[in-house]
């Protein structure tokens, strides 16, 4: 395992990558979600579209809990942004993300991102004394600094400005969870517990228990909520990872989705102009984008309404490519590259 976090610069050196993971997650479930035609599969997109969401809700939580301690998120350089094909940062797990379209091995890679530790057969954890396990084990051990700076008699790590964090009256994208504010060990706590029961699921639960907050309401982990896509089939309250799903079907049709090239990049399609400068008008969108997110995370959080309509306009541009026709039976796709 790596060394444990006991100083101030590399817990915000490990909040930093928490946000390269959120968001390296983000483009590929885009990918898959854009590449569905309009009108087909209609449950597999609602799962799918809800972990974004939530995704979009971690990179937040994290955001504030930068904020928190006085740091300051970084969002839109080039080294945020990963190169597909990549692996995930900080994670021994190691396997391929692609941006490809929805299909059989989109919906593995994104289980393989969401796998709870229990879940994952013990020869595929090779020995490395410099990554952990799981994006679960990341954040255990991000919680583990914070309680570790915050124990009794040290000076309070929470020294930055609250007015910079993301209000819940801020967040407008619905779905699970919302924005906490972090002010102490317990806020910063429940924040990344947040994150963590979302994703993956605490120790491999199927749900993230809601009531806590007051919502009485369950929310699947994302593991299982993709396990529902593969399976085909709905997972019912009563259900344990044992018994699998045994609610009612849901339908997926694997055909019915747009053939996008995987892992597109602008360079590949330099003899077409015509194709190359709408994926780079995508990219200048995307680019956009991360700006906005950048600029409300650090002390303008009413800046994230502005994100709402161009998360639409980078559906319509993306699919937009994805019904180009280009090479072996495949089309164009969105290639999110950093773009200036």
């Amino acid at each position: 395992m790596p060394t444990p976090i006991t100083t101030k610069a590399q817990l915000l050196d490990h909040l930093q990558l928490a946000l390269e993971l959120e968001h390296a997650t983000i483009p590929p479930y885009l990918c898959a979600l854009y590449s569905i035609r309009d009108g087909s599969n209609t449950q597999a997109a609602s799962v799918i579209r809800s972990v974004v969401m939530e995704e979009m809700l971690h990179m937040t939580l994290v955001a504030n809990l930068i904020n928190a301690i006085g740091g300051q998120p970084k969002v839109n350089e080039e080294k945020f942004v990963p190169n597909y094909p990549t692996f995930l940062p900080e994670i021994v797990h190691k396997f391929i993300v692609d941006l490809q379209p929805f299909s059989p091995g989109a919906i593995q890679t994104f289980l393989s991102i969401e796998q709870p530790p229990g879940l994952r057969p013990a020869a595929a954890e090779p020995a490395d004394d410099d990554r952990y396990g799981s994006i679960g084990e990341f954040y255990v051990a991000v919680q583990a600094g914070v309680n570790f700076l915050s124990e009794k008699g040290k000076p309070s790590i929470f020294t930055g400005n609250v007015q910079r964090q993301v209000r819940p009256e801020h967040w407008y994208y619905g779905g699970g969870g919302h924005a906490l504010i972090v002010t102490d060990a317990e806020s910063a706590c429940k924040a990344i517990e947040e994150v963590v029961e979302q994703g993956e699921g605490v120790t491999g639960a199927l749900f993230d228990d809601d009531r806590k907050d007051g919502s009485d309401t369950y929310e699947l982990a994302h593991y299982y909520r993709f396990k529902e896509i593969e399976l085909g089939r709905c997972y019912l309250q009563s259900d344990t990872p044992e018994s699998g799903p045994r609610g009612p079907e849901l339908l997926v049709d694997w055909e019915s989705s747009y053939p996008m090239t995987i892992n597109p990049k602008v360079r590949d399609f330099a003899a077409v102009p015509e194709i190359q400068a709408l994926m780079q008008e995508f990219n200048r969108l995307y680019t956009t984008l991360l700006d906005v997110l950048h600029h409300a995370f650090n002390g303008q959080p009413q800046l994230l309404r502005d994100a709402v309509p161009l998360m639409y306009e980078l559906k319509y541009r993306a699919q937009a490519l994805m019904r180009i026709p280009w090479r072996d039976g495949r089309t164009a796709g969105p290639s999110f590259e950093l773009t200036r």
